[in-house]
């Protein structure tokens, strides 16, 4: 039986209201799985970002290694041969290196700087730029005679360096030229063949100027006299700020009569105290003292520094850190 016209309108309103209900939730679950599809690939390529970051983060650093010469500085030009010579051969013993310089003294970094224009790190500023250029490994090399007090604080500055996060993996400090007994007679044997004047006769003495300083280690100094005593009876050590003095080496002299030293100066170069507390003309040099107790004085001005073979000793110590590295 035909239904009435009203129910059939009825009926077909419903029917067009049902088809578009379904139409709406079949674009609904097409959008919501695209943007499912959508998130998914968002994360992926979020998670392999972070994945790759993380892989970068957490690889190692290219190994870019320096080697940094430090020692007490000097003013004095003619000195700078002991810095040149130590340069050359340490770039020759490891090719392909950096080699930088720092001074100890603030003195002479202030006094280049404001004489010369000459700009100086400190050995903290020194390794301070190293880091700040990506440097990962370092190897900081004292020139000094003995292991005293500017030495551990180099030690222990340099050290700091090393334990900062995200600065230099690594810092190895080396030892300086007098170590053991074994140096000490190295280092004696070395001088007294390099420097000593050929010309030097029988009966004369010689004598080596060392800094000397308050520091315990100051004690080498009478230690390396002992040394030089063993090797030449006529072979003295004195120092200008510590054992044995100026003074105990005189009396020495004098109660032996001897007419004639030769002075040498037992520090990297022949800097100031070479040029003014040993060879100078005021009346408390060495020279003028020793010329006013009847002994003629022959100042030799060169740096240990500029001899090859105490280089090279400087060089072994170095070679022990850079395999440590």
């Amino acid at each position: 039986m035909m239904r009435p016209y009203s129910e059939q309108g009825t009926y077909g309103c419903i029917d067009y209201i049902n088809e578009k209900e379904k139409m709406n939730m079949h674009i609904q679950r097409l959008v919501q799985q695209m943007m499912a599809v959508a998130v998914a690939a968002l994360v992926a390529v979020c998670f392999q970002a972070a994945t790759a970051k993380a892989m970068e983060h957490g690889k190692k650093k290219e190994d870019k290694i320096a080697i940094l010469l430090v020692t007490f500085g000097t003013s004095v030009e003619k000195a700078q041969a002991s810095f040149t010579n130590i340069e050359k051969r340490v770039k020759a013993a490891f090719p392909g290196t950096e080699v930088r310089w720092a001074y100890t003294s603030n003195i002479i970094r202030k006094k280049l700087a404001k004489e010369e224009g000459k700009q100086i790190d400190s050995p903290e500023m020194a390794l301070a730029r190293l880091m700040d250029e990506g440097y990962t490994k370092v190897a900081v090399q004292s020139l000094h005679m003995i292991p005293g007090a500017e030495f551990h604080e180099i030690n222990a500055n340099a050290r700091l360096f090393g334990q900062m996060v995200g600065g230099i993996e690594q810092v190895k400090v080396s030892l300086p030229l007098l170590i053991s007994d074994e140096t000490m007679e190295q280092a004696l044997k070395i001088i007294t063949t390099k420097v000593v004047p050929k010309e030097r006769k029988a009966g004369e003495a010689v004598v080596f100027m060392g800094h000397g300083t308050h520091h315990p280690t100051d004690a080498m100094y009478s230690a390396l006299m002992y040394k030089a005593q063993q090797m030449d009876a006529n072979l003295y050590v004195g120092t200008v700020e510590g054992h044995p003095t100026f003074e105990e080496i005189r009396d020495m002299l004098m109660a032996k009569k001897i007419k004639k030293a030769y002075l040498i100066p037992f520090m990297t170069v022949a800097g100031d105290h070479a040029m003014n507390d040993m060879a100078g003309d005021e009346p408390d040099s060495w020279k003028s003292q020793l010329a006013k107790a009847g002994i003629e004085s022959v100042p030799v001005m060169k740096g240990l520094g500029e001899v090859d073979a105490i280089v090279d000793m400087w060089i072994a110590q170095l070679k022990v850190a850079m395999a440590h590295l």
